[in-house]
């Protein structure tokens, strides 16, 4: 962990650069230092093609949301900074997008329970 999923509505697919944005999630995870460990992060991206949004009126309205799943054990101001800094590069990256339309950005974090995960993992092990 963490496990990160994206959706974002099909309206903005041609310029949203998803595949760009992925890697920048990932790069903003490393960034963290000893935070994350690399082999651990996984991020992927799920295209929404049935949606609605308010009242329906606006039919071209965008959305985005990051939702980050977490193992537990950090401080929450290690999970702050972090988020912080995610929701920022999130900014950043659909800045443009955003000053041409209506868009909604948004990101979660869900920390698992000792108890809500099982994992096996041998990729971890090419990054040490």
């Amino acid at each position: 962990m963490p496990h990160i999923t994206v959706e974002y509505t099909d309206n903005i697919q041609s310029e949203a650069n998803i595949g760009g944005f992925l890697k920048k999630i990932n790069q903003s995870l490393i960034s963290e230092g000893d935070t994350f460990s690399p082999g651990a992060i996984r991020s992927r991206a799920v295209k929404l093609t049935e949606y609605f949004v308010a009242d329906g009126t606006g039919e071209d309205d965008a959305f985005v949301h990051v939702t980050m799943k977490i193992a537990p054990g950090r401080s929450k101001e290690v999970k702050k900074a972090a988020c912080d800094h995610l929701f920022e590069m999130m900014q950043e990256h659909f800045n443009s997008l955003f000053e041409d339309r209506y868009l909604a950005l948004s990101l979660e974090l869900f920390e698992f329970g000792e108890d809500g995960t099982y994992k096996q993992n041998n990729i971890h092990n090419r990054y040490k």
